[in-house]
C-alpha cells in the first residue's frame, strides 16, 4: 500500500509540474550583474550585455541575468568585488586596484610600456594568474581576467609631448602603478575611480586623465579637454589596467552540473581574450568623439617615448623591491609576464 501511494503521488507531482529529481535537473537561475560602468558605455554595451545574452542563450534559458550598470544595486566601485566575494550580488566586473594592493601579482600588467595589444595581454594575464597567482582570486570564482587598449593623455589646456608638459599638472590615474608612473613623470597624480572623471574636469580638481580612447564617450572627456595624446604603437603603450570577472562561489557552486558547464565554457582564455580584443576594438570609436569636436590629437614618435620609458622604470624597479618584501620572487615574476605577452603577441593577430 505504502509503495502504490508513493507511485500514485510521484504520477500526480509529474502530471501537476511539482518538482521531481529530473525536474530539479532543470532548474533555471537568475544571476545579478554589477558593474561600476555606464550603460551608455561601449564596456556595457559590446562586453557585458553580448557576454550575457550568450550565457543565456547557451544555457537555452535556463541561466537568466538581471544587468545593473552604474552602481545600480548600490555602494561604490571599490566595494564590486566584495559584493561577489560575500554574495551581495552573483557577478561584478571591476578593476582588481580599486583596493590598493589587495591583489599585488597581478599588478605586473599595470607596469609602464608591459603590454602590447589587449587580447595578447589579456591572455597572458589569464595564464600567468592561473600559474604564478591563483591565490589572488581565490575567495570567487573567476570567470575572466583581461586588459583595455593602450592608455594615454587626455588634457584640457596644454598639449603633452614630452613628459617634461606634465610638470605640475593634476591627472587623474586609475591604480596605484600608474599613479605612481605619473609621479615619476613628473605629474601630481590623482586617484579616483572612473565615474568621478567628469566632475573632477569641470571643477578643476583634475587638469587631464589617462585613460584608453574607448572609454572616453562614456565619461565625456572629449567634450571636457582639448588635447589628447596617444603614442605610436612602435614605441610601446604607456599602460593598461587589469579587470577581473568573478562570481560568487557559493552561487557558482549551487547551479546544476550542465549549468556550470555553460559558465565554465564562458569562462577562462577564450573569454579574457575576447574581451581585451573588443575593448581595445572600441577604440577607434573614442578617438572619433575627439576627432569630430575638432579637438587636438597627438601621437608621440617612438624616439620621444624613449624619455617616458626611461623616467618611468623606477616604477617596475620599486614594484620588484615590493614583491620581494612580500615573500615573492618580483623578477620571476615579471619574467614570466614579458615572455607570456611576448607569445601570445607573436600569435594574436591585430
Amino acid at each position: 500500500m505504502i509503495r502504490r501511494r508513493t507511485l500514485l503521488q510521484s504520477t500526480a507531482a509529474a502530471a501537476l509540474g511539482a518538482p521531481t529529481l529530473s525536474g530539479l535537473a532543470q532548474q533555471s537561475v537568475t544571476l545579478k550583474f554589477h558593474t561600476f560602468m555606464a550603460p551608455q558605455s561601449n564596456v556595457w554595451l559590446t562586453m557585458h550585455k553580448p557576454w550575457m545574452e550568450k550565457v543565456e542563450k547557451d544555457s537555452g534559458g535556463r541561466i537568466k541575468f538581471e544587468g545593473y550598470p552604474a552602481m545600480q544595486l548600490g555602494g561604490t566601485p571599490v566595494q564590486l568585488y566584495d559584493q561577489a566575494k560575500d554574495g551581495v550580488v552573483d557577478i561584478v566586473w571591476t578593476l582588481p586596484a580599486n583596493t590598493a594592493g589587495r591583489f599585488p601579482r597581478i599588478e605586473v600588467f599595470e607596469l609602464p610600456f608591459i603590454m602590447t595589444n589587449a587580447e595578447a595581454t589579456s591572455k597572458a594575464y589569464w595564464e600567468y594568474h592561473q600559474a604564478m597567482a591563483k591565490e589572488e582570486f581565490s575567495d570567487t570564482q573567476v570567470l575572466a581576467l583581461h586588459v583595455h587598449g593602450p592608455g594615454m593623455f587626455h588634457t584640457k589646456d596644454k598639449l603633452v609631448k614630452h613628459p617634461d608638459d606634465l610638470k605640475g599638472m593634476k591627472l587623474r590615474g586609475p591604480t596605484r602603478q600608474i599613479t605612481k608612473m605619473l609621479g615619476h613623470l613628473g605629474a601630481i597624480p590623482v586617484g579616483m575611480p572612473l565615474p568621478s572623471i567628469p566632475d573632477a574636469l569641470s571643477k578643476g580638481t583634475i587638469d587631464g586623465c589617462v585613460i584608453p580612447w574607448e572609454v572616453v564617450p562614456s565619461v565625456k572627456v572629449h567634450e571636457l579637454t582639448k588635447f589628447h595624446s596617444q603614442f605610436d604603437p612602435a614605441g610601446g603603450a604607456l599602460y593598461t589596467t587589469t579587470f577581473v570577472m568573478a562570481m560568487n562561489k557559493n552561487k557558482y557552486n549551487s547551479l546544476a552540473p550542465d549549468l556550470k558547464k555553460v559558465i565554465d565554457a564562458n569562462s577562462g582564455l577564450a573569454t579574457s581574450a575576447w574581451l581585451g580584443r573588443t575593448q581595445q576594438g572600441n577604440d577607434p570609436i573614442g578617438r572619433k568623439s575627439a576627432e569630430d569636436r575638432k579637438n587636438t590629437i597627438y601621437t608621440i614618435p617612438q624616439a620621444d617615448a624613449q624619455e617616458f620609458k626611461r623616467k618611468s622604470r623606477l616604477v617596475e624597479v620599486e614594484w620588484v623591491a615590493d614583491m620581494d618584501k612580500r615573500g615573492f620572487d618580483g623578477k620571476k615574476l615579471l619574467q614570466t609576464a614579458r615572455d607570456l605577452i611576448e607569445k601570445h603577441t607573436k600569435t594574436t593577430k591585430t
